[in-house]
């Protein structure tokens, strides 16, 4: 143990540079200044400028500068999801429950356009790629059919699938907007396009699953694929529209759930339609049981050409 004489306070090089070239300067309190005493002000090296603390004020109020809309930031925030949070949302999106609200429940104040652009991207290959192949499966025994891929169906089928999870959310939203004054409420036009753009998540695996053979089956697929995520535009919106009278609501809501089911209706109709055959294969000309017998046995003579009942004469 050291001892007394030992235990001293080690002075700054600083401060002790400082009071040797000013041995009447003193130490005086906060705000406090003595005449005829100079004050020795020690900054600390590490100190930040006043400005460099913004950011950090912002996070701790819970306040953002708002983005200018030609910046990077602007969009990032749409994006601004991780992967469990997109699970989430799909599975909300084909889960219908009594009393949950998709936009309060599942987006809660933080809409993202990550989920419905890929859902959309997904959907469109689903579509083309199944179609094409349901040709081939269809077509494949027929010796006359040659198959080729159909390009185009791609371009077909992202302009139906990204303006309809664009156009319509637009109509939607622009209806209530203009229905809100008369007591209809109205989300955000970012939540109606990330609702709408989660709902088609359902028409996925109904696209893939168009190829197997059976008619029947495709068309139960396509039923359940829509009542799912029909049944969820409807609960999302309905709390919207039930204030501005019973038969504008129901109109609403019909409107939406029409809509959505015309989009798989169509889709089946015209990505997964029979191509246009080759035409008829041509038929064998049309004989007299025996008729070739009695052909042989009927003596030809010069110049003569004899014809039996049910065969065509020889020129």
């Amino acid at each position: 143990m050291a001892a007394p004489g030992e235990l001293r306070f080690q002075e700054f090089e600083a401060a002790a540079e400082l009071l040797s070239a000013t041995p009447d300067a003193t130490t005086p309190r906060a705000g406090e200044q003595r005449p005829g005493h100079a004050a020795v002000d020690v900054e600390p090296e590490d100190a930040e400028p006043p400005g460099d603390d913004s950011d950090r004020t912002e996070l701790l109020g819970g306040q953002r500068q708002p983005r200018s809309f030609w910046t990077f930031e602007y969009y990032q925030a749409f994006f601004d999801v991780d992967t469990q949070q997109v699970l989430e949302r799909i599975k909300g999106s084909v889960t219908p429950l009594p009393g949950k609200n998709f936009v309060r429940h599942r987006l809660r104040n933080n809409p993202d356009l990550y989920g419905p652009f890929w859902i959309c991207a997904t959907l469109v290959f689903a579509l083309a790629v199944s179609g094409n192949l349901s040709h081939l499966t269809e077509k494949r025994t027929s010796p006359a059919y040659r198959y080729s891929p159909h390009f185009h169906t791609v371009t077909i089928a992202a302009t139906l699938i990204y303006c309809y999870a664009w156009l319509v959310p637009l109509a939607l939203w622009g209806f209530l907007r203009w229905r809100q004054s008369r007591g209809a409420g109205a989300y955000t036009f970012l939540e109606t396009v990330c609702v709408y753009g989660y709902s088609l998540s359902a028409y996925v695996p109904a696209a893939v699953l168009w190829l197997i053979p059976a008619a029947w089956l495709q068309w139960l697929l396509l039923a359940v694929a829509a009542l799912l995520s029909a049944s969820v535009l409807a609960l999302t919106f309905w709390p919207l529209v039930r204030a501005d009278g019973r038969a504008t609501a129901l109109a609403v809501v019909a409107a939406v759930v029409s809509l959505h089911a015309l989009l798989a209706v169509g889709c089946k109709l015209y990505f997964y339609q029979q191509p246009p055959s080759a035409g008829p294969a041509p038929s064998p000309p049309h004989t007299t049981p025996g008729a070739e017998g009695l052909r042989s046995r009927v003596p030809q003579l010069p110049g003569v050409n004899v014809s039996l009942p049910g065969t065509h004469p020889a020129r």
